[in-house]
């Protein structure tokens, strides 16, 4: 007999139940929270849209702020911060485009206070005044409007969005803890005194705003701008912490050693070490490639962050293959940037891609990344055969980013790479020009690696390992002759 089937008593929400007691509503939440009024779909577009903004905004500061920060863990930090906001940029746009037809207005400013806050958090003065503004003031803010979002959203009638929210929280709360520890490191009682007028601007912008998602009460004018009160001026230029004390040197080339069939798979894998640290420069190009390139479909964006991220991962995994491997590189290797300054200040961002382009596949053939993972596989290192394993993976998607991005503009992939070329060799990297300006003297650093990592390995150095000393005088790192000044 069916329950209630001849009764006509009313029925009660908190009487009802499932069947034998099952989660109800597939397990997200009790009848009575699913049946209790919550956002209209204007409401919850409405404040999807705010963290949109607030998300691409975040992304690009993260981006225009990278190559010109000396920090090192800073410019790893900035490019991970850059591509969880990509993500989440991606998801709340294609969230929001189920819920409203075309024009989606995606591209608005939802509000003018929220712009002066993110241009005067783009604008701030100096490295503590970044952290404190985007980790203490702008992530909170986040964090504020999706919880609120969580509680006021119907659990089951909203839950695409809630699920979008919930995932954003989770990286924006570990963001957070990143921004608290690197205040607690770089940011001192009389920095937080000297901020506090411009902490005031942003915290008063956010206000004017109804907080960052619009929804509470609106307090005070717009403040007028402070930092932002100059046009923007992106910085392209690279720059590198203390640990980076010969950023022109380019006395030790890594390619000639590692594709040297005479040597040991051991020794070169601390060149691959090497090569893989000296990545930083990637993420210092391609940041203003994405910074300088307007107008593109999300997905571009959203692409070229995520390789851009992937090449600061294989910094990092150079970092810790030296320190895994009992060296100390701020003592023993010199770290150049003189790839990325010269792109970032002498060609157009399409040169740049080309050029980054071009490289790629390069490192795709024979003697590419499989070279390299199979070095790691002979060296005796489980810790270079698994780096090299992920690095070849990498490149693999970022051939198809290249694809998908920068082939498709050309009739042919044969005149794309032959593009990338042609730019990389327009972009005067002056061996002769830097020892000639004491920039540098191109100090050859190798032996004194080789014979710490000897050290730690309980080895006696090779003096024919150890003797190494060819440079980048004449050779690009794809073994093509340099073109040089007249």
């Amino acid at each position: 007999m069916r329950p209630y089937a001849n009764s006509n008593r009313v029925m009660k929400l908190e009487e009802y139940r499932s069947y034998r007691g099952l989660p109800p509503v597939a397990g997200l939440c009790s009848f009575a929270e699913a049946a209790r009024p919550g956002l209209s779909v204007e409401q919850c577009v409405s404040r999807l849209k705010r963290y949109h903004y607030s998300l691409k905004r975040l992304h690009q500061i993260f981006l225009a702020r990278l190559a010109a920060e000396p920090i090192y863990e800073l410019k790893m930090g900035f490019s991970l911060h850059a591509y969880l906001c990509a993500e989440h940029v991606a998801a709340l746009r294609r969230r929001i485009g189920e819920m409203r037809e075309p024009p989606l207005g995606l591209d608005a400013v939802p509000d003018p206070a929220l712009a002066l806050f993110f241009d005067e958090l783009r604008a701030a003065g100096s490295t503590a005044e970044l952290i404190v503004g985007v980790y203490e003031v702008a992530i909170p803010a986040l964090i504020r409007g999706l919880e609120r979002h969580t509680r006021d959203a119907n659990p089951l009638v909203d839950q695409p969005s809630l699920r979008v929210a919930r995932f954003a929280l989770l990286e924006l709360r570990e963001l957070a803890e990143y921004g608290a520890r690197s205040a607690g490191c770089l940011v001192d009682a009389a920095s937080r005194a000297a901020m506090a007028p411009w902490r005031g601007t942003l915290e008063q912008a956010l206000a004017a705003a109804g907080d960052l998602d619009g929804v509470q009460p609106r307090r005070g004018g717009v403040a007028a701008p402070m930092r932002s009160a100059q046009p923007y001026c992106y910085d392209p230029r690279p720059r590198r912490d203390e640990r980076f004390p010969d950023p022109y040197n380019m006395g030790v080339h890594a390619e000639v050693f590692l594709y040297d069939e005479s040597r040991r798979p051991e020794d070169k894998s601390l060149m691959m070490y090497y090569k893989r640290l000296r990545e930083i420069d990637v993420p210092e190009m391609m940041s203003s490639i994405i910074t300088e390139t307007a107008d593109k479909p999300w997905g571009y964006y959203l692409d070229m962050t995520r390789q851009l991220w992937d090449e600061a991962r294989h910094a990092m995994m150079g970092e810790v293959g030296f320190v895994q491997a009992g060296v100390n590189w701020p003592e023993h290797v010199r770290v150049n940037f003189t790839w990325s300054l010269a792109l970032n200040t002498q060609l157009t961002a399409a040169e740049r891609h080309s050029v980054l382009y071009f490289i790629e596949q390069g490192l795709m053939p024979r003697n590419g990344k499989r070279y390299e993972w199979e070095v790691g596989q002979k060296s005796g290192s489980a810790y270079a055969a698994m780096i090299q394993d992920y690095d070849w993976a990498d490149e693999v998607l970022h051939a198809r980013v290249g694809r998908d991005w920068y082939v498709s503009q050309f009739k042919s992939p044969q005149e794309a790479v032959e593009t990338g070329d042609r730019n990389w060799s327009k972009a005067l990297i002056d061996w002769g020009r830097y020892r000639a300006d004491g920039l540098t003297q191109h100090f050859n650093w190798w032996p004194g690696l080789y014979r710490a990592a000897c050290e730690a390995r309980g080895v006696e150095p090779d003096p024919s390992v150890s003797n190494y000393a060819v440079t980048y005088e004449e050779k690009r790192a794809d073994l093509k002759s340099v073109e040089v000044s007249g």
